[in-house]
């Protein structure tokens, strides 16, 4: 398996978990903590300008998939 394909995998099953369960992956879940780190350390990567320009777009999309789904503040 290459490393696009481990990535791709990786991707699909983080967009399948939000459109299931309508929220992000909790970092307070020991079970969500492989995708959330798998976020984290992609977000820097990009922020650093070091992704493949054809990742690029796919984790735009995935960036906001989770602004939409991004905590509210209960209180408001």
């Amino acid at each position: 398996m290459t490393q696009d394909e481990k990535w791709m995998l990786k991707y699909n099953e983080v967009v399948v978990f939000i459109e299931t369960n309508h929220r992000n992956p909790s970092r307070h879940r020991l079970e969500e903590h492989d995708m959330l780190n798998w976020v984290k350390a992609n977000r820097k990567v990009m922020n650093a300008g070091k992704m493949r320009p054809e990742r690029v777009e796919a984790f735009g999309r995935l960036m906001a998939l989770m602004e939409e789904y991004k905590r509210k503040n209960q209180y408001e």
